[in-house]
């Protein structure tokens, strides 16, 4: 009979601990939470202290009898939920449903499930941390007051099903301001010059900087012809060289938004994705009968880089074997911390450097390794010594117009021979070589090409690029990103277009009510307090109930003025320009949980409804009849038909273009990759260079 039950969240984690414990331990999983608020009603007593009402989670019951009956059979209760206060609740939830002194060492926490950090875990149990409880509690609180305050109100005068959150609400407020940015965007001209010169046989590029050795800009045509009216013949001088040595660093390891944001940029991963694959690799992967399930990350939801001596001590051993000794980092690497990090655990890393991907690869789906290869290549960077960059500046000269050409190359690769991080715009980072060019010289024109420009409006917000700012902000915490991207998506509010969230017409609505009626809720910086108000929750610094207080005071009257003032807000139906089939009626545009659609104006006698079709101005290949169109799968992702479907069933996932390929006449299409979009043929290997 075991002694002890251990008890966690989910069934791969139970097994990969259950491998380490022995034949002493049970250990059975919660499932996540046992207890939570009721959805059916507020579960906050405001005239008691905001005191919450917990109760069972629907379906939970069976999991609950099974943990109180195996509770029976032993000497000693462990929770060992995830380290974060998430898991202090789930522990604390549990202790209260299975009677458990909450002040008994009955709380293990550990930041990698591995055979050593569990046995140390399990030294040095403690009581459950009420601080930590207390801050997720305050942050379920505070989000339920708004949310089932604000909600009610836009059903009442807006539509039903539609809610309001904390922080989502926001994440989409940033998304409409930018929205505007772009709208309101007034483009501005400049020009560049592009020159190409040569020494010998070898050919450079430069563009022009100034007149005089003072830096110019280019706004119009007329500055352009100025500039090269003072241009005179093929032959330059070489008036400037220099020569410099630079270092480059390697970025640190992994946080939760940094992994989230290279993950987008690398692998093309969606933040919920993301997490989904890193909890995976955290909680245990099989690596066959040898070494069976071992976790193979450590926890994920940080906002830390830091890593302990240990893991900085394998890496550097590992770096030392694999590459020598030069690779290996001679500096101890200085970590700034931020001030809004909370620091409660290292950053995102393998739990051992000596399972590298190759060794692993086997026993990973493809999205598991390409997730951990990330992880793993960038904590080993980190550790690497710095790389050297030769660079040179070359100053290009006649009748006092300058050009200036730069060039670098890798004189010492250091930590990126493993790593090089990404970058927005997808653009690969190349050697840019120059001849061995010296003062006095003359170099000979080649070509002198002038180009218009206009300036560009900010972009749209990708995840990446909103998790980003979020935590720049102060708005979230590593938690909570994900499930805030997730959460604006599926209400309708938000939707995403090539990567990017553009507004929608619902969210705007809802938006204007809300700064209208609790600006507060919406205001960034009113947002960035109240999470280093929480911080503070958890650092036992404040007392929940005064935090919650403080808000709910201002936000009660609000309401008050809200169901007095807000007005009813009609969302009509939109005509969509086109009749019924099955009846003869208008149809009408209208806004469903995954966007807009086109249904029939006579509902509920009819209910003709049909998706909103794009035309991209392509012939169908196939039936040569029918227009290719842009739909979208179940799963929101955008594919190409033909809308005589299902008569022709014309189908690409690459979008079509109005060209054919000149060499064997079939189909091109445009095909995107992470470093852009080329164009290719479906049939043969003809291909064009990227845009």
């Amino acid at each position: 009979m075991a002694d002890y039950l251990v008890i966690v969240e989910s069934p791969a984690k139970a097994k990969t601990i259950g491998k380490y414990l022995g034949k002493k331990y049970i250990v059975k999983a919660s499932m996540g939470h046992v207890r939570d608020l009721p959805k059916s009603q507020m579960g906050v007593d405001v005239e008691k202290s905001f005191e919450p009402k917990y109760i069972t989670i629907r379906g939970k019951g069976p999991v609950l009898k099974e943990l109180k009956t195996a509770a029976k059979k032993v000497k000693r209760i462990y929770l060992a939920a995830d380290p974060d206060r998430e898991g202090e609740a789930i522990a604390w939830h549990l202790a209260h449903s299975l009677d458990i002194d909450e002040h008994s060492e009955c709380r293990v926490v550990f930041n990698e499930i591995t055979k050593q950090a569990i046995k140390d875990a399990f030294k040095t149990p403690r009581p459950i941390n009420m601080d930590l409880v207390d801050a997720q509690q305050a942050r379920r609180i505070l989000d339920r007051l708004v949310g089932y305050n604000i909600s009610p109100l836009l059903w009442k005068k807006v539509k039903k099903g539609l809610s309001a959150g904390r922080v989502q609400s926001v994440a989409v407020k940033m998304i409409m301001e930018r929205e505007k940015e772009i709208k309101s965007f007034v483009p501005e001209e400049y020009w560049s010059i592009q020159a190409q010169f040569a020494l010998d046989e070898e050919v450079f590029e430069a563009k022009f900087y100034g007149i005089d050795g003072k830096k110019q800009e280019l706004k119009s045509d007329e500055e352009v012809k100025s500039v090269l009216s003072n241009l005179k013949g093929d032959q330059f001088d070489v008036s400037s060289v220099k020569k410099k040595e630079r270092k480059r660093n390697p970025v640190t390891p992994f946080t939760t938004s940094s992994l989230q944001q290279e993950a987008a940029r690398k692998l093309n991963f969606r933040a919920k994705k993301t997490m989904m694959i890193a909890q995976q690799l955290y909680e245990g992967i099989d690596l066959g009968k040898q070494e069976g399930t071992v976790g193979l990350i450590t926890y994920m939801r940080t906002d830390s880089t830091r890593i302990s001596e240990l893991a900085q001590a394998e890496a550097k051993e590992y770096v030392e074997q694999t590459f020598g000794e030069d690779y290996t980092r001679k500096e101890k690497r200085v970590i700034k911390k931020d001030k809004k990090a909370q620091d409660a655990h290292e950053a995102i890393r393998p739990t051992s450097v000596f399972k590298d991907p190759k060794t692993v690869k086997s026993f990973l789906s493809r999205d598991q390794f390409r997730l951990y290869k990330l992880i793993w290549e960038r904590m080993v960077a980190s550790e690497m010594a710095p790389a050297i960059m030769d660079t040179m500046t070359v100053d290009i000269e006649q009748n006092n117009v300058l050009f200036r050409a730069t060039g670098s190359k890798v004189k010492f690769a250091g930590f990126m021979k493993v790593y090089i991080e990404g970058n927005d715009d997808g653009k690969k980072e190349e050697d840019r070589l120059l001849p061995n060019l010296n003062e006095g010289q003359k170099v000979k024109k080649i070509e002198i090409e002038p180009n218009q420009h206009f300036t560009q409006p900010p972009p749209r917000y990708s995840e990446a690029r909103l998790v980003k700012t979020m935590e720049e902000l102060g708005i979230g915490r590593p938690s909570t990103y994900a499930p805030t991207l997730d959460t604006i998506q599926r209400r309708g509010y938000v939707a995403l277009e090539d990567r990017r969230f553009v507004p929608t017409e619902l969210g705007e609505i809802v938006l204007e009510l809300i700064v209208e009626f609790f600006p507060e809720i919406l205001d960034v910086e009113f947002t960035a307090k109240m999470e280093n108000d929480l911080d503070s929750i958890e650092e036992g610094q404040q007392e929940w109930i005064k935090i919650i207080d403080d808000f709910y005071h201002g936000f009660e009257k609000r309401l008050t003025v809200a169901e007095e003032e807000m007005k009813e807000v009609e969302i009509k139906d939109e005509p969509a320009g086109e009749d019924c089939e099955n009846c003869g009626h208008e149809m009408v545009y209208k806004m469903g949980r995954y966007g807009k659609f086109m249904a029939c104006s006579n509902f509920p006698e009819c209910r003709n409804t049909k998706a909103i079709v794009k035309e991209i101005g392509v012939k169908c290949p196939t039936c040569k009849e029918g227009n290719v169109v842009e739909r979208k799968s179940k799963k929101r992702r955008i594919f190409y038909g033909c809308d005589r479907y299902p008569e022709c069933e014309f189908i690409s996932w690459d979008k079509p273009i109005a060209r054919t390929c000149p060499k064997c006449e079939k189909m091109l299409v445009e095909k995107k990759t992470k470093n852009g979009v080329h164009v290719e043929c479906s049939a043969c290997d003809y291909k064009e260079e990227s845009n």
